[in-house]
């Protein structure tokens, strides 16, 4: 074994077990603003007519990168006023984890986007075979998915409820699949923005809360 490696490890575990504490004070901010963003992006989807698989796509990667943008900024902000490092060794490899389904993601959105517009026969992609309602259903279903990955990888570098947290967005996803997203009675435009309001919104606010007031009660304690 490479005696810098194991150092470098070493040094790295160190390091998350010294700074759970803040991570998990620094998750909650985030997990509320995301939940905010997440449930009025659902709202204003469903009320703002983005009703082909085409503007269900691109509205909700705005609305990915605005979250994105903001996250950072939060927790850049947090690590300038408590004087941490902010691209730290955890924090590369918690990137480097979290990148692959997020790549994923992305790259099923822009599957469905090239499916509706450039193929000259859409009946012969799989997605051309299902109508608007349920390519909008099942899309935020696979994002759920990769997207409760991503946070299972980072929490093996983070408190162990980021692992959980994860853990629950996959089910919830997987659950969503449970009507069937061909059915034509259970899929519909504004499923596909309330699952994303549920996910994105709903769930990310109770977590946020939770991280929230329990750190206030260790607090108080």
């Amino acid at each position: 074994m490479d005696p810098k490696w194991a150092a470098d490890n070493l040094q790295t575990i160190r390091t998350l077990m010294e700074r759970s504490a803040v991570y998990r004070r620094a998750l909650a901010p985030v997990m509320i603003f995301i939940g905010v963003i997440g449930l009025a992006g659902s709202v204003a989807g469903w009320r703002g007519g983005f009703e082909s698989p085409r503007a269900f796509v691109f509205y909700w990667f705005a609305i990915a990168a605005g979250v994105l943008i903001g996250s950072f900024l939060l927790i850049r902000l947090q690590a300038l006023r408590d004087n941490e490092p902010f691209w730290s060794p955890p924090t590369r490899r918690m990137a480097q984890a979290i990148t692959p389904p997020l790549i994923a993601g992305f790259v099923s959105g822009l599957v469905v986007v090239l499916a509706n517009r450039l193929a000259p026969d859409p009946a012969n992609w799989p997605v051309g075979q299902m109508s608007a309602a349920q390519q909008t259903h099942l899309l935020p279903i696979v994002w759920g998915i990769l997207y409760g990955c991503a946070l299972y990888s980072a929490g093996f570098f983070m408190p162990r409820g980021m692992k959980v947290f994860g853990f629950a967005i996959v089910l919830i996803s997987l659950l969503a699949l449970a009507p069937g997203p061909q059915n034509p009675a259970t899929a519909s435009i504004p499923a596909g923005h309330a699952l994303m309001g549920f996910i994105f919104g709903i769930c990310h606010l109770a977590y946020g809360a939770y991280l929230y007031l329990t750190e206030k009660g260790k607090n108080a304690a």
